[in-house]
This record gives C-alpha cells, sequence and structure tokens, in this order.
C-alpha cells in the first residue's frame, strides 16, 4: 500500500508559490542571457533578437518566413536561392497563398538561420 502525502495550502499562500517560481525562472532566463552575452558578445548573442517593430508584424499576422527575411536583410530571390526554392514560390507562401510544404518551410528556415520551432510556433499562432 502506498502512502500519499497531501499538503493544504490557502488560494493565497499557492498564489504566493506560484509567483516566487516564475520570478526564479525569470531570474534564471536574464542570467542565461546575460551569460550568454558575456561569452559570445552583445552583437553576436543578440543577431537573433527581433525588434519591436518584427514582433508586432508578427503578431498582426504577418507570414513568420516573411518577417525573417526582413530581419535578415534578404531579398525573396536571395531568400530562394539560398533556399534552393523558387522565388514565386516563396512569394506564395509568404503571402499566405500555399501553406509552403514542410521540406520548403524547413530549407527557408536553415536559409534564414531560425530554428523550425520557432517559424512552426508562430505558423500555429496565425490560424
Amino acid at each position: 500500500m502506498s502512502i500519499i502525502d497531501t499538503v493544504t495550502l490557502t488560494r493565497t499562500e499557492y498564489e504566493a508559490l506560484i509567483s516566487d517560481i516564475e520570478d526564479a525562472e525569470d531570474l534564471a532566463a536574464v542570467a542565461a542571457a546575460e551569460a550568454r552575452e558575456a561569452a559570445l558578445g552583445k552583437k553576436i548573442a543578440r543577431a537573433d533578437y527581433l525588434s519591436i517593430d518584427l514582433v508586432k508584424r508578427l503578431s498582426q499576422g504577418e507570414h513568420p518566413i516573411r518577417v525573417w527575411r526582413a530581419h535578415r536583410g534578404m531579398t525573396r530571390e536571395v531568400l530562394a536561392a539560398a533556399a534552393g526554392v523558387a522565388p514565386s514560390y516563396v512569394s506564395e507562401i509568404e503571402t499566405w497563398r500555399k501553406p509552403g510544404s514542410f521540406a520548403a518551410i524547413a530549407k527557408l528556415a536553415t536559409a534564414l538561420r531560425v530554428s523550425l520551432d520557432d517559424i512552426a510556433a508562430w505558423l500555429k499562432a496565425a490560424k
């Protein structure tokens, strides 16, 4: 027979614990970012940070491939060549006329030096 230990907390105590955990997670994230910047230098460590304007474009439903292409300063043709896909296909993906195959999105993400998870998260959020 197993013994189950339970603890009963008030709502106030529970919310205080959750708040403390969130604060600890935030502090750990800041410490990790600072350590990464110290190791790599700010410019390199922040190369993948999006400006608030680009984040707003994503939040407003603009295709993440287009936003990351803008962030990288690439033309559609340069991105297409780097990914090995047709520029017209990139245009259709960026304007939501075609969803893009998994292989094409993966190639575009690689060419943009952004994780496929980041692209997929914004694609899911746009639905």
